[in-house]
């Protein structure tokens, strides 16, 4: 199944998406974008242009585990994307996933604007990745 993800955030979302074995998480895209209707309709499009089956949204939780405004914000996002994609929306626990992009940024040396263009796709990826993983264990 052809998954998209999405690490929303409020200027610059980033969206990964998965081949159709579930085997490769690649970036697919960075949108900015802070209107939420809008944001949404661009990635419906993008779900169509993948031939994606099911979006996968990071959840930014606490590190105590517990869930925030961002959480809040992003709960509400999810049930936009439902309604305006049709797809299934999988909340997935985002915790650290931007400091894994910067420490792999970091490794592959991009700095500047460039590092700032992809740390988004970068996350969008771990967030897929992981969930991933996590299909491939309850088989």
């Amino acid at each position: 199944m052809i998954i998209l993800s999405v690490d929303y955030g409020r200027v610059r979302t980033g969206i990964a998406v998965c081949d159709k074995n579930e085997v490769i998480a690649s970036p697919a895209a960075v949108i900015k974008e802070t209107r939420q209707e809008v944001l949404a309709e661009k990635i419906a499009l993008l779900c169509k242009e993948k031939h994606a089956q099911q979006i996968v949204l990071g959840l930014p939780k606490n590190m105590d585990g517990s869930e925030g405004e961002s959480a809040c914000n992003v709960r509400g996002f999810a049930e936009l994307l439902r309604e305006t994609t049709a797809l299934e929306v999988v909340l997935r626990d985002e915790r650290c996933t931007t400091v894994t992009a910067h420490s792999y940024l970091n490794i592959t040396d991009t700095r500047g604007k460039k590092r700032k263009e992809v740390v988004d796709a970068v996350a969008a990826v771990i967030i897929l990745e992981d969930y991933l993983n996590f299909r491939r264990n309850q088989r």
